[in-house]
């Protein structure tokens, strides 16, 4: 039998392997292919071809937390070509570039550096003409980090009602839906400043269903929502109260006093693509194949895992509680892999995200359970606002915590899911990871 110590281990090899696959510059590398005469660049998962030659100037913008490894591939790959470049990215995720520079920003709240950052993308973006090529390179955290408030919308009050969003448990899009009508670049008004340059966006997805207007807030892409959908969304959360007057009354006005982000259908995306590169499935299946190497039957449940964490920790412990009692759906052992990301609503004081706050309810429904571990974590090696990527839950979990005198319940109640692992010793802090395809959930039952 393995010991838990070990268990550990096996479920931090699982997740280095759902990493590398999602590696921003190993999957951009791969998707490149630069003639040898170094005049036609393809795209291989796309099966676009762009003759560089064609174009007199090749900019290249970005933002994300996982932008920088993608803009160092660009450089490896056409570095000679570009004439102009810049990515943002969150603070403490940048690396040494040689021809695109690099601006660090405040996530997942704005701040001004992101302002002053992204004011530099959109001006690049009026410059660039009809014989100019515009590579930009999207990943998760860009919605923040881009940051240009629309006008009337000050700073602060983005940032309030961005705060205010994201404690209320409403999901990624619709907390997009609200980002894109209270900004000048996001809901592809980004590829309407490019207009009519080429546009080619590439993008490491951190959004369930790879829904190409929601991932980074869309700025290369049609945008259905409506000014009335951004103002729904604010009504179902009781937030119109809280805002501030000036962002309610800009959706209230909406079209036709102030342009719609652009439609499916508009002309600016007529020489505009976008590209997925890599997302959570492609972790998922690089996991499930180093599971199965260790000797584990994996399983993956899905990779578009949604809804309130605390309820989708509760039926993953059932999954793994169900496997362990009688083999079904999977007979041990067994490793049980999930991702994409769920909604945690935040209530109380305490320090936590929803990996740890998810570890900490499946640990609470495990109690008592023999041979069953867990790792809950982001793949940005973040989660929320703490230095913590999730959290390790084993069979000594809650054991610690009573010889402790601590109660799980009391830390679950007050979302203080930080400071009970930190106690127990379960938080799993990995630093910056360079990637970011949502949360992956791996369980093993052996």
């Amino acid at each position: 039998m393995r010991t838990g110590a070990n268990s550990s281990f096996i479920l931090k090899q699982v997740y280095t392997a759902a990493l590398e696959a999602a590696s921003p510059y190993g999957a951009l590398r791969q998707n490149l292919i630069l003639s040898p005469s170094k005049k036609k660049l393809s795209i291989r998962s796309a099966n676009i071809s762009l003759d560089l030659s064609k174009y007199r100037r090749v900019f290249v913008a970005g933002a994300g937390k996982a932008v920088c490894p993608m803009a160092r591939a660009i450089e490896d790959v056409i570095g000679w070509k570009i004439s102009k470049g810049l990515v943002v990215t969150k603070s403490g995720h940048s690396i040494p570039l040689k021809r695109i520079e690099v601006s660090e920003a405040g996530h997942p709240i704005p701040d001004t550096k992101g302002v002053k950052a992204t004011q530099a993308i959109m001006d690049m973006a009026r410059e660039a003409s009809e014989d100019d090529l515009f590579i930009f390179l999207l990943t998760g955290g860009a919605s923040a980090l881009l940051s240009a408030p629309a006008e009337g919308i000050s700073l602060k009050k983005k940032q309030r009602i961005s705060w205010l969003l994201l404690k209320s448990g409403a999901s990624i899009n619709e907390i997009n839906m609200v980002r894109k009508h209270l900004s000048k670049i996001k809901g592809g008004r980004l590829a309407e400043l490019a207009w009519p340059a080429r546009v080619i966006t590439l993008i490491i997805s951190d959004v369930v269903g790879n829904d190409l207007s929601s991932i980074g807030s869309g700025p290369t892409a049609t945008d259905p929502s409506t000014f009335d959908d951004a103002l729904r969304i604010l009504k179902k959360y009781g937030l119109t109260s809280a805002a501030s007057k000036g962002i309610t009354g800009l959706l209230r006005r909406g079209a036709p006093s102030i342009p719609e982000t652009p439609k499916p259908g508009s002309g600016v995306f007529k020489r505009c693509d976008n590209v997925i590169i890599a997302d959570n499935l492609l972790s998922l299946t690089a996991a499930r194949n180093k599971a199965a190497s260790l000797g584990f039957r994996p399983l993956v449940l899905s990779s578009t895992i949604t809804g309130n964490t605390r309820e989708t920790a509760r039926f993953f412990a059932s999954v793994l509680t169900e496997i362990r009692s009688s083999g079904n759906p999977v007979r041990p052992p067994a490793c049980v892999l999930m991702g994409g990301e769920t909604t945690l609503r935040v209530t109380g004081r305490g320090k936590g995200g929803r990996n740890q706050e998810f570890a900490l309810t499946a640990a609470i429904e495990l109690a008592g359970a023999q041979g069953i571990s867990l790792l809950s974590a982001g793949t940005d090696g973040t989660d929320g606002p703490t230095d913590a990527a999730g959290a390790i839950i084993g069979r000594d979990t809650l054991k610690r915590a009573v010889k402790k005198g601590i109660d799980p319940l009391a830390y679950l109640s007050a979302n203080d899911s930080y400071n009970f692992f930190k106690e127990t010793g379960g938080l799993f802090i990995t630093g910056p990871t360079g990637t970011n395809v949502m949360d992956i959930v791996i369980g093993l039952v052996e």
